[in-house]
């Protein structure tokens, strides 16, 4: 079979980086694989896509050496934009590949882009929503909809195309783990019936069983005692957050709960069901009604850029005045890349700036949505240890995560909802044996292999 991504002692790096992101690095993908990229948080997984597609180096002023072949040809043979229809991309963030307010006008803009005649673009815009389960979408107002929505809506997107390959940058990681499996599933049969080359990175590969044909490492992950780890419960009585009949004009339904001091508590359920929109309530950044103690919460959001204010990644975390900066970068394995700008390292490594800010501002409740995207199992591991000590220390968490291994040790307690509203709160100790009620929430319970208390 014919090789159709190919690169041969390729080094990629910044101007102003010493280090490089990429040192030569060689690999093959022939047609109709599907491979997956592993490796450490930061080590390069994304800049290796980017490269495949060639959105680098067209649009950043980095510096490559080395051979890239892109279906046989050398990829700086081809025009800005020309191979993007043959290889199509799912980033991370799905926020940054959108450009039109709704479902069916950004896939007619993908479509107008490949010089699609307009009488056609009716029955692939329906034939592609279809495939993605969409349809009932295909009005809607993306920014309205939740992360994981988008994530279909991106690869939605990426296959109206047509693509002979598919780029994949931690495809299912803000999904629900029932949707993940039925995405793998479909992408599965949709592989099977095109030929599809998929190459994908991820983390997680418990939920992907035997989908892909190879894994390359593209560094050897840290050691981690990720599987070894589970918080003991040192919930205190004191109540530290009140929520009375938070609500929004537009989709959150009444939710009233309390969490007492030091609880650590998982917010879970579907996609769509609410779950960003309440915290984004609970900390002001939407307009609700009802009452919330205490007012002022620490807020570490899906997309944590929003939070970034300053130009090195040093400054940002002590930025609010916080006196343990440098433990903190430490232990979130962001010292090396203390100087960096906030905006040029990777999203995992984003998203622990981000809440390494609000741990340093030292916030009496810490509200996370899907903290653990992105992260390799040392920097879960870290994350996890830190949240049980400052738990410990008095700190409430709420975290929004589709991760249930990471739920299992970490939570006191789980906050389940459904259609827009809070539909019961569980003791961890008794909630993973519910199986009928995790299935009801799109829920897999997690493997339970030996842990050891924090």
């Amino acid at each position: 079979m014919s090789n159709v991504i190919r690169l041969e002692n390729v080094s990629f790096s910044f101007p102003d980086e010493e280090v490089p992101v990429l040192s030569n690095f060689s690999m093959s993908i022939e047609q109709g694989e599907r491979v997956v990229i592993t490796g450490p948080s930061g080590c390069g997984k994304s800049t290796l896509l980017y490269l495949c597609n060639r959105l680098y180096p067209d649009n950043c002023d980095g510096i490559v050496s080395g051979k890239i072949e892109l279906f046989g040809k050398d990829s700086d043979s081809y025009r800005p934009g020309e191979v993007n229809h043959r290889i199509a991309t799912v980033f991370q963030d799905p926020d940054a590949q959108f450009c039109m307010p709704t479902v069916e006008e950004e896939l007619a803009f993908t479509l107008e882009n490949l010089l699609v005649a307009r009488e056609d673009m009716d029955s692939r815009i329906s034939e592609v929503l279809e495939a993605t389960r969409l349809t009932a979408y295909r009005h809607s107002i993306i920014q309205s909809l939740s992360g994981g929505m988008k994530q279909r809506v991106a690869t939605a997107c990426a296959l109206i195309m047509k693509p002979e390959v598919l780029l994949l940058d931690e495809p299912i990681t803000h999904l629900d783990p029932y949707t993940a499996k039925q995405y793998i599933e479909w992408l599965d049969t949709l592989q099977q019936s095109s030929g599809l080359t998929i190459l994908a990175i991820e983390h997680k590969l418990d939920l992907w069983e035997d989908f892909f044909h190879r894994r390359i490492r593209l560094k050897e992950d840290r050691n981690s005692l990720i599987d070894d780890v589970k918080r003991d419960n040192r919930v205190q009585q004191e109540l530290s957050l009140q929520v009375e009949g938070v609500s929004t004009h537009s989709f959150l339904q009444p939710s009233s709960f309390s969490l007492h001091k030091g609880e650590v508590a998982v917010l879970a359920g579907p996609n769509g069901s609410g779950k960003s929109t309440l915290l984004k309530a609970l900390s002001g950044v939407l307009p609700a009604e009802g009452n919330v103690l205490p007012s002022l919460l620490g807020y570490v959001p899906q997309s944590p850029e929003f939070l970034f204010v300053t130009g090195r990644v040093k400054e940002e975390v002590s930025f609010g005045g916080g006196s343990n900066t440098e433990e903190l970068l430490e232990r979130l394995d962001l010292s090396s890349i203390s100087e960096a700008h906030p905006f040029s390292i990777s999203h995992g490594q984003k998203r622990r700036l981000a809440i390494a800010v609000m741990l340093c501002q030292n916030r009496e409740v810490i509200l996370m949505d899907e903290p653990t995207s992105g992260q390799d199992s040392a920097n879960l591991t870290e994350l996890l240890k830190v949240v049980d000590e400052r738990s410990r220390a008095g700190t409430t968490f709420l975290i929004v995560t589709h991760d249930m291994e990471f739920a299992y040790k970490v939570a006191d307690s789980i906050l389940l909802m459904r259609n827009g509203g809070v539909t019961g709160k569980y003791s961890a100790t008794s909630f993973w044996d519910k199986k009928d009620l995790m299935l009801e929430h799109q829920l897999l319970p997690p493997k339970r292999g030996p842990v050891y208390a924090c």
